[in-house]
């Protein structure tokens, strides 16, 4: 068994979709559209199988994720894993350069990760993570 996506609403579908395109090598499927009920949606494709679909349709509430990075109950961050520290470092810059947030990190966790976290533009929490091996 394996876990096939994740699914986000969003109000940004395009500015969303070109995010993780840009900043995630994100591949997409054609934009999906229902005309009755007014849901968009892209499948969006990683270099590891994974996928994530983000949706849009009017009357979903706003997200409350916290942009300082507060916790809350439920599912918390997507984790782009990477091969070297190296890696989480430069994508830190890059996405810091860029005008995104740095909530914590990079750092050392406990658990023999190289982190760092942000949000991406609907503020859902996003990790770029490696293991270390000191």
């Amino acid at each position: 068994m394996f876990l096939d996506h994740v699914a986000i609403w969003t109000n940004r579908l395009e500015e969303l979709k070109d995010f993780y395109v840009k900043y995630f090598g994100a591949s997409l499927n054609r934009k999906y559209i229902n005309r009755d009920t007014r849901f968009e949606s892209y499948f969006l494709r990683f270099d590891s199988g994974s996928r994530l679909e983000i949706m849009m349709k009017p009357g979903i509430p706003e997200n409350q994720n916290d942009p300082i990075g507060k916790q809350h109950l439920g599912l918390i961050h997507l984790d782009f894993g990477v091969e070297t520290m190296a890696q989480v470092d430069e994508k830190c810059k890059e996405l810091e350069n860029n005008g995104f947030r740095i909530i914590r990190g990079p750092r050392k966790t406990g658990d023999g990760y190289y982190e760092f976290e942000t949000h991406d533009p609907d503020n859902n929490r996003i990790e770029v993570s490696t293991l270390f091996i000191e």
